[in-house]
């Protein structure tokens, strides 16, 4: 029988996990070259899932696209492990038993390495080399990155009629990571000709079953869970799971009455489970649902309110529109000691006329008080409005949702995405970057934070008010490469960009007209310098800034003299500051060590500017 009518028609079982089983039996690294190095640890699992019921087995080529097996050298061996991964799932399969080729997903939503042409690349490799072998199908699993699913499937249902299997991941109940709603995902790929569609991974039956309940009736599809056998918990360094096959017996039968005509297990999940699955569908004679009328036929939407509980103030990128505007930059101390003076700077650089201060996040990977707690107490202490760094470095996910609600509690609603400087850099010589996302992908989620929903699409019943900035390396050796860079960040919903600090007069008619067709202004940076050694410091060891020849001798000049030094760096500040003004109308200066006297006195000057500042001049 054909694989479409017997799953019209019938239950099937799929088989269980692949990697979490090999790993249990000790086996670690790449689970896909196995099949050429190992092939009777493969098989030994096929034959298991079989012997257990299983109705359909996937080949173990989950991860072996050239771009994964590029972390094992491996890549240029991509059509032997996907070759070799067939063969072995056909002998072992029983003339009955159904082969999907399996293709995971590469990127994510949040944060991946790669870009999105050679994810593309790499899936369509994967499956033209797949498409010469004899699988009876397809099964596209573990995508968090829905678009990416779409785009191969396209490819896929492009080049064969072959049967498709395609899953997605969700990130919190009946929403996909991202903020797609299931019934969304589910119905757009129904339209794109998969022939069955479902859920696979992160969560256990419980919860893809509460998932589907809102999942409206399909009109040719029909639907598939594969869930993980429990939430991983880690023992003597090692992940495990619970061994729970009875209920995976006792959810079938719900699963079955809401709609599901494939039931399969992913991480975590046994032959056992398997087994009890397929032991309470020939136990109970479950046979797929007639009528499906109690289904719902259209999705559930939740109303987000939005709870006036944080005034919201004059947006910073409008300010440029109306006037000549500043945002300072006053680094919170490493110090405790310093405290009391950094509050005293944030006072003075308010009282100059500055509309903001924007304190960094550990710059440079060095440990400094937090931020948040600065920028709360000076909110309190001056009246200085917060604009706050968020680095990607130190925080995962959950710790930067956590951090950014907390935020938006506070009433702090201006917000600079960076990825961040890595930890090796910094002081902390054990310490490890974190970079569950990069800043793009830190944009796309605050935005989605103004809409109410929470990074895995979950209703915050209220939406944040975050206006978001992005960084802008003026100084980048391909400006025109930087400018693209900026647009892509523009399309991921930046508000307006802070850029290096520049130290060439003559940069910024360049950097104006690489840019003036961006819809959104620019802060551009000046940073006074306090002395030869800062100046070289700056233009050798720090990324992205560069120092012109004649203001290091300049700087040079004054040797070790420290108040002559500084004179010349506030002088050579503010001659770029007039040049910068004429084609920028918004400035972004950056203290150097908490010697805000400086900022101070450069702020007063542009505000003292103001008075006969025609925005329409230019």
């Amino acid at each position: 029988m054909e694989f479409l009518e017997k799953i019209k028609n019938n239950i099937l079982v799929g088989d269980g996990a692949m990697g979490t089983l090999l790993y249990q039996h000790g086996v670690d690294g790449c689970f896909e070259e196995l099949n050429i190095s190992a092939p009777e640890k493969v098989s030994h699992v096929h034959r298991l899932y079989v012997e257990a019921g299983s109705d359909l087995i996937q080949t173990n080529t989950y991860a072996a696209n050239s771009l994964k097996l590029r972390r094992y050298q491996l890549d240029h061996r991509v059509e032997e492990i996907n070759g070799a991964a067939v063969a072995l799932a056909r002998k072992e399969a029983k003339e009955e038993t159904f082969v999907f080729a399996t293709i995971g997903g590469i990127g994510s939503v949040h944060l991946t390495e790669y870009e999105p042409d050679e994810i593309n690349q790499s899936l369509k490799q994967q499956v033209d080399i797949l498409l010469k072998t004899d699988v009876d199908g397809f099964i596209l699993e573990t995508f968090y990155d829905f678009q990416e699913l779409l785009e191969i499937v396209k490819y896929v249902r492009k080049n064969t009629n072959k049967p498709i299997i395609a899953q997605v991941t969700l990130g919190d109940i009946g929403v996909l990571q991202g903020g797609t709603p299931l019934a969304d995902a589910l119905l757009l790929l129904e339209a794109e000709g998969v022939e069955v569609v479902g859920l696979n991974c992160r969560m256990g039956p419980y919860h893809m079953l509460r998932s589907l309940e809102e999942v409206p009736l399909l009109t040719d599809s029909v639907l598939c869970v594969y869930p993980n056998a429990s939430l991983p918990n880690v023992r003597d360094g090692k992940f495990f799971y619970q061994s729970n096959p009875s209920y995976f017996a006792d959810m079938t039968e719900p699963l079955v009455k809401e709609g599901v005509h494939l039931i399969g297990g992913c991480c975590g999940t046994t032959p056992e489970h398997v087994q009890a699955i397929r032991g309470a569908i020939n136990n109970l004679h479950l046979q797929p649902v007639k009528d499906k009328s109690h289904r719902v036929k259209e999705p559930k939407r939740k109303e987000v309110v939005k709870v006036a509980s944080n005034r919201v103030l004059e947006r910073i990128p409008e300010m440029p529109l109306k006037r000549r505007s500043v945002v300072v930059e006053l680094d919170p101390p490493k110090a405790l000691s310093a405290t009391a003076k950094f509050l005293e700077g944030a006072a003075a650089i308010k009282d100059a006329g500055a509309d903001a201060v924007t304190l960094a996040d550990n710059s440079l990977a060095s440990a400094r008080i937090d931020n948040l707690a600065l920028g709360s107490l000076m909110k309190q202490h001056s009246g200085a409005r917060p604009l706050l760094h968020v680095a990607c470095r130190d925080r995962n996910m959950i710790g930067l949702q956590s951090h950014l609600l907390g935020l938006h509690t506070l009433g702090i609603q201006d917000v600079l995405a960076i990825t961040g400087d890595p930890a090796k850099v910094g002081d902390f010589p054990g310490a490890s970057s974190v970079y569950d996302m990069a800043s793009m992908d830190l944009i796309r989620m605050m935005k989605q934070l103004n809409e109410g929903l929470s990074f895995s699409g979950k209703d915050l019943g209220e939406k944040t008010s975050f206006t978001v900035a992005a960084a802008f390396n003026a100084n980048a050796r391909r400006l025109d490469r930087e400018v693209t860079r900026l647009e892509k960040k523009i399309e991921a919903g930046a508000d307006y960009f802070m850029s290096q600090p520049v130290y060439s007069e003559e940069q910024f008619k360049d950097i104006y007209e690489a840019t003036k067709h961006l819809p959104v202004p620019i802060y551009v940076g000046i940073m006074p310098l306090v002395s030869s050694r800062n100046a070289e410091f700056l233009h050798h060891e720090v990324p992205g800034i560069k120092l012109t020849q004649g203001v290091r001798d300049s700087m040079a000049k004054h040797g070790g003299d420290r108040e002559a030094s500084q004179r010349e760096g506030l002088a050579i500040a503010q001659s770029l500051v007039d040049a910068a003004v004429e084609y920028f109308p918004s400035i972004y200066l950056i203290t150097p060590f908490l010697r805000y006297e400086m900022t101070v006195e450069l702020t007063k000057n542009i505000m003292k500017a103001n008075k006969s500042f025609d925005i329409t001049a230019k």
